[in-house]
């Protein structure tokens, strides 16, 4: 049983794999000759590996930044970080998070199927982190590992996982100019919050991507180079705070303080450089192969995917939202030292991501205006609300790390205090949760349709 669970892990927390074989079952189902599912299966597979590669070399370049910053500040606090959390709690709760996620995937594809909200959420190691974030409440709340534990945890992630999709789409249409794929991360409370944000105070006029220079200029309009040179100058001016001595000696390996800073600009160029190429790939393989799925198995059904997948289309968002996102997260930070709370430290790597997705959601509809404002509210929710989801993450709360969006953040809040009123209000919770869904859907599909009679009616 273990050895099958590991593997199912293994698959569904490997996005590249997870994929493919999405891929795969779309090609076959659409009766692709073998080469073309083969093609197309790889492509996707290799795809998102360059995806995920091209992640991992943004992070790697970003956490020489995070250290430089926490040292010339000399704070200590949490840092939240989904990944440094899970880790600590897989240990405890390893075979609980794998049960939740199987049943977790199989409420999100029933859902899909029954209901008007047709995401077929695909990024998996987001599931892995939900999936462990309920099995951590749930118990801490005196559930145990127990099968109603799997079970109501598993109602309760597929349910999240199906609807926040939705609550993007509207904004992901305006984005990439189609409605053939959604947002499959775990800010996307937060990213559909900027995008109303953007949409109520922001001007769609004047758009980042508009932003218009002079001649003598005009190589900044190619991204590589206009996002080296920022990040040069930022890392630049944080290592001379930092200082050589901590430079050369905790990151640089002896290397001269200031060509390390240029060259960790250049590495997080070259990373979003290849997110953008992997990008391009899955978008010209996984849309095609997965109208075979949407086709036979959940009808209209879209893949959810994860959050590089918007990055192409506003690049000069994702450089001012990271900025944006950061500052006020570090600002908060501040005030938190002032009111004498628990200090959460920003995470460059989740104010980058984050950031980066809600300046490009509220610029959908806010043009730059709305960039900065979605930005800035996106900021205040995650840097304030890990205050409040650690007395309720039990022998966690003790831990230097925290869980670190929003979509872990909001509904991990509720429902631990739903916790705190015992089980059968927990449980009821749940249950309340996937039935709201459900009737919203069959309300919002007689609205439709009765739309539609009176549109009939007229013509």
């Amino acid at each position: 049983m273990k050895e099958i669970l590991s593997l199912f892990e293994s698959i569904a927390t490997t996005p590249a794999l997870l994929v493919g074989l999405i891929a795969m079952i779309g090609l076959l189902l659409q009766k692709k000759s073998a080469t073309e599912t083969v093609q197309g299966t790889i492509k996707t597979f290799a795809g998102f590996l360059i995806l995920t590669g091209g992640s991992t070399i943004l992070s790697g370049a970003l956490e020489p930044f995070a250290k430089m910053f926490k040292f010339a500040l000399g704070v200590q606090g949490v840092v939240p970080s989904n990944e440094a959390v899970v880790a600590i709690a897989l240990v405890k709760y390893g075979t609980t998070t794998a049960l939740i996620m199987l049943v977790g995937m199989i409420v999100n594809v029933v859902l899909s199927r029954i209901t008007r909200f047709k995401y077929i959420f695909l990024t998996g190691q987001a599931m892995l982190y939900v999936s462990c974030l309920t099995a951590v409440i749930l118990i801490s709340a005196g559930m145990g590992s127990s099968w109603e534990t799997i079970l109501l945890g598993g109602l309760f992630e597929g349910t999240l996982l199906t609807v926040t999709p939705a609550f993007c789409q509207p904004f992901m249409k305006s984005i990439t100019h189609a409605d053939n794929i959604a947002m499959g991360h775990t800010g996307n409370i937060g990213y559909a919050i900027s995008g109303l944000i953007g949409k109520w105070f922001g001007n769609s006029k004047n758009s980042t991507e508009d932003i218009e220079l002079p001649k003598s200029l005009g190589f900044l309009r190619d991204s590589t180079v206009s996002i080296t040179i920022v990040m040069a100058l930022v890392y630049i001016i944080l290592a001379l705070i930092a200082g050589p001595t901590f430079v050369e000696t905790k990151l640089s390996n002896g290397t001269n303080y200031i060509i390390f800073a240029i060259v960790q600009a250049g590495t997080f160029a070259a990373g979003f450089a290849v997110v953008l190429q992997g990008v391009r790939m899955i978008l010209a393989e996984i849309v095609p192969a997965f109208q075979g799925i949407a086709k036979k198995v959940v009808p209209n059904s879209k893949p959810a995917l994860d959050v590089p997948i918007i990055f192409p289309f506003a690049p000069n968002a994702v450089l001012l939202g990271f900025f944006v996102s950061f500052i006020v997260g570090t600002l908060s930070m501040l005030v938190m030292v002032a009111l004498h709370t628990v200090v959460i430290i920003p995470g460059v790597v989740g104010h980058f991501f984050c950031g980066a997705a809600a300046a490009i959601f509220g610029n959908s509809k806010g043009g730059r205006r709305g960039a900065i404002l979605g930005t800035i509210v996106n900021s205040l929710l995650i840097s304030w609300l890990p205050l409040y989801i650690l007395p309720v993450l039990g022998n966690l709360k003790m831990a230097s790390s925290t869980f670190a969006d929003t979509d872990y953040l909001v509904p991990g809040i509720i429902l631990g205090n739903l916790g705190r009123w015992g089980v059968p209000a927990l449980a009821t919770g749940i249950v309340a949760f996937t039935a709201t869904v459900i009737i919203v859907s069959v309300l919002m599909n007689m609205r439709e349709k009765s739309k539609n009679s009176e549109k009939v009616a007229k013509s």
